[in-house]
């Protein structure tokens, strides 16, 4: 069984601004499903496609099923279903032992910027960049599968 255990923080967009960061990825991703129980996202990362199911979060884990097809699927589900779309760059940044997914959102959710930790297991520790702020790991209002309805 696949698993996603990942801490969520919201960015001091100030103290972003002035860190060193690395070339981002384009994102633009969609559900084609979206419940509590689970979800089924497609996603273009840079020049690859994605598939994702997940099921429900307790706590900051939940099930993770990931599997990759090609971006002209991603780009035509899309398009001929008509799916609200999230569009964010990412960036990959190693702090400490783990590396930290830094998410700038565009479109209707411009100004939003999420960090993200994904760990081996809960409470393990790791080391919180300056720029991280409040922890919104539980808060459902943060979860892409939600942000999407602003979309």
């Amino acid at each position: 069984m696949g698993k996603e255990i990942e801490y969520k923080f919201l960015v001091d967009t100030e103290k972003w601004e002035g860190t060193e960061k690395p070339e981002p990825q384009l994102i633009i991703q969609s559900y084609l499903q979206n419940e509590k129980e689970r979800s089924v996202r497609v996603r273009v990362k840079g020049d690859r496609g994605f598939l994702t199911i997940k099921g429900a979060t307790e706590g900051v884990t939940r099930t993770e099923y990931e599997y990759e097809i090609p971006v002209s699927d991603v780009e035509e589900m899309i398009a001929r279903f008509q799916l609200p779309h999230i569009r964010k760059l990412r960036y990959e940044i190693q702090v400490g032992d783990h590396v930290w997914e830094v998410d700038v959102f565009e479109g209707a959710l411009e100004g939003l910027v999420l960090a993200e930790v994904e760990v081996q297991e809960e409470g393990e520790a790791f080391t919180k960049p300056t720029w991280v702020t409040e922890d919104v790991s539980t808060n459902p209002a943060y979860y892409n599968a939600v942000l999407i309805g602003k979309c």
